[in-house]
């Protein structure tokens, strides 16, 4: 509004100078233009009030304030658009902090869980390993007592062959019947004395 006053101002200005510099050449000779005659100037700086008035009051209440809206209207659109960018940017920062968030506890998470699986893993295997050591040493004390009784039984059958085979040797080579017992006692003796002299 101020701008326009201005505006008109000089215009007006201009105008009165531009009147009064032609009236002066007017004035000085006969011959000329109607419009620069004296007498005519009451009429012509009416009708230039009147139309300078028209001018300002179309200028003042059409054009000033359409421009002024115009004006208040991009300068509102600028500010919604700079504050929808801000919350734009805020959005999108919470976003990316709730992502990189989810992304670290999603990384937490599956190493809570490898941890869990590798734990679990060596319980398991600890217990495998326990129950197959306590199966085997089931099947190696059986198989020891097993290998112990044939053992005893071999050496008992053994003794017994041994003793029969003594028996019927001396009755054939000397004529002498020994007893099952004493038979025994002297290859079990004779095992004795080979098994010292293996040691030595």
């Amino acid at each position: 509004m101020t701008r326009v006053n201005r505006t008109a101002s000089a215009m007006i200005a201009g105008t009165a100078v531009l009147t009064f510099a032609t009236s002066a050449l007017a004035a000085s000779g006969e011959a000329g233009l109607p419009q620069l005659k004296i007498e005519t100037w009451p009429s012509q700086l009416f009708w230039l009030v009147v139309i300078f008035g028209v001018g300002y009051v179309f200028m003042a209440r059409v054009v000033t304030p359409r421009i002024g809206s115009v004006l208040e209207e991009r300068r509102s659109r600028l500010d919604d658009d700079l504050t929808r960018a801000r919350e734009a940017s805020t959005e999108a920062a919470q976003t990316r902090a709730d992502y990189e968030a989810s992304l670290e506890a999603a990384r937490n998470e599956a190493a809570e869980f490898a941890r869990n699986a590798a734990a679990e893993a060596a319980t398991k295997a600890e217990k495998a390993e326990a129950k197959a050591a306590k199966k085997m040493a089931t099947k190696i004390a059986a198989a020891e007592t097993k290998l112990a009784a044939a053992r005893s039984e071999a050496e008992g059958n053994i003794v017994t062959v041994a003793a029969e085979a003594a028996m019927d040797t001396a009755q054939q080579l000397a004529g002498v019947k020994a007893t099952k017992a004493q038979a025994e006692k002297a290859v079990k003796a004779a095992a004795k004395a080979n098994a010292a002299q293996g040691a030595e």
